[in-house]
């Protein structure tokens, strides 16, 4: 199977400037800059159905058509590079092995849409994809691929690479921009969305790092053939973090629609049961499809393509390709307790439902798992759950939902077993 990003990831120095040159780097960037409109570049990404690859899964070429062009204002580009989201980190993998291909999605996307400023928003505890983005945007500069007249053309880009300070919900993008701007990162309401009033005040884009990433191969290789990559409404390929109980953890590069159990199959299958000499292997209990914020799936629940569209008819979602892995050594109990413990600690506190329901849930669970468990702490929780989504400014909550609920209904036996006084050990591994 074809390889696109991850290809240089398995290339010596790919991550400096005259590597990436020699594999065709920023020729999609030259031809676009010389050859081609910028309503035409915007077309053959609508055209592609190439899906914003950071969460959401929203049309990019659609997402562009949003931004107004003659308010007098600057247009700006921002891009989500706080990748925060558990199981997730391909991203991080995009700026340590191959900056360069960012800047250069980041030029055509800039061009296409009229803008001549852009910011990274990186993640703050990404320390050496932080340095060598930035060496990557040096490189840039002194080569004259940033800054004025680009490739010899009247286009002009200056990029800024802001480090965030390590907060989850700066990868909400109105809450990214609030940081940007110098501010806590509290999530804005919408409307006005960012593409009419974003950074600034200003029309905005924002795009995540993966999908960027993906324009200098739909401009060198058409839409036509990007979109043939993936399904009918999901164009092209995806990076899926996987972790957990696999063999090999690590990137892979699929085409969207890529069956999750082949997936699970391609990272070596489930760990093999250590001191067994019979070597069985343990038994596939659940997957997360799509990072710690998508609805847990059973093992009999895996055949399911891995494309936006797929995963949100039977009620999770693609989200930043995530894939955690848990065989049947994982207490489902200590693991939604963790998995409870993020949210109420990242939640920025500024709905209450969010701020209440999320920390309330999470010292019940504690309670649970400690042998406290009173025989209403399962209906209690649901009836919190019930009232986390569609009650708050962002989708943090609406993401907690999704997964608590998830787990207490589709492991609901296990979460009674520990309010019947079976306790099994706290954390997320029993047995193990």
């Amino acid at each position: 199977m074809e390889k696109l990003i991850s290809r240089f990831f398995e290339i010596p120095s790919a991550h400096k400037l005259s590597v990436y040159l020699e594999q065709g780097g920023f020729e999609a960037a030259k031809r676009a800059l010389k050859n081609m409109k910028p309503e035409e570049i915007e077309s053959e990404v609508k055209r592609s159905n190439l899906r914003g690859l950071g969460g959401a899964g929203f049309p990019c070429g659609m997402k562009w058509s949003f931004v107004p062009r003659n308010t007098g204002k600057p247009i700006y580009l921002v891009v989500n590079a706080d990748e925060g989201e558990p199981g997730t980190f391909k991203d991080k993998y995009i700026m340590t092995y191959v900056p360069h291909l960012l800047l250069e999605g980041m030029i055509l996307a800039s061009y296409a849409v009229g803008i001549h400023k852009a910011f990274i928003y990186i993640r703050g505890e990404y320390e050496e994809p932080c340095v060598r983005l930035q060496a990557a945007v040096n490189e840039a500069y002194e080569k004259g691929y940033l800054g004025k007249n680009i490739f010899g053309t009247s286009f002009n880009l200056d990029v800024v690479v802001h480090r965030g300070a390590g907060a989850y919900i700066c990868g909400e993008e109105t809450g990214l921009l609030e940081s940007l701007e110098g501010r806590k990162g509290y999530p804005r309401l919408k409307p006005p969305f960012p593409a009419v009033v974003g950074l600034f005040g200003c029309p905005t884009v924002i795009n995540n790092v993966e999908t960027l990433s993906y324009l200098p191969f739909i401009v060198n290789r058409s839409a036509d053939w990007f979109a043939g990559l993936g399904t009918e409404r999901n164009g092209g390929m995806r990076l899926f973090s996987v972790s957990g109980h696999v063999e090999k953890p690590g990137i892979y590069e699929r085409p969207l629609g890529y069956p999750l159990r082949n997936l699970i199959e391609d990272a070596g299958g489930i760990r093999l049961r250590r001191g067994d000499p019979s070597g069985r292997p343990y038994k596939l209990k659940a997957v997360v499809p799509g990072g710690l914020s998508a609805a847990v799936l059973r093992a009999d629940e895996i055949d399911v393509k891995m494309d936006f569209d797929s995963l949100k008819t039977i009620g999770s979602m693609g989200g930043s390709g995530g894939v955690i892995v848990m065989d049947e050594t994982v207490s489902m109990v200590g693991a939604l307790q963790i998995t409870m413990q993020f949210f109420a600690h990242e939640s920025c506190g500024q709905c209450s439902p969010c701020r209440e329901g999320t920390g309330w849930i999470y010292r019940i669970l504690n309670r649970v798992v400690s042998g406290k468990g009173r025989p209403g702490d399962i209906q209690n929780l649901l009836d919190i759950g019930a009232y986390l989504g569609g009650t708050t400014i962002c989708a943090l909550a609406d993401g907690a939902q999704m997964t608590f609920l998830s787990y207490l209904k589709k492991f609901r036996s296990e979460f009674e077993e520990f309010i019947g006084g079976n306790v099994i050990p706290k954390g997320t591994y029993a047995n193990a």
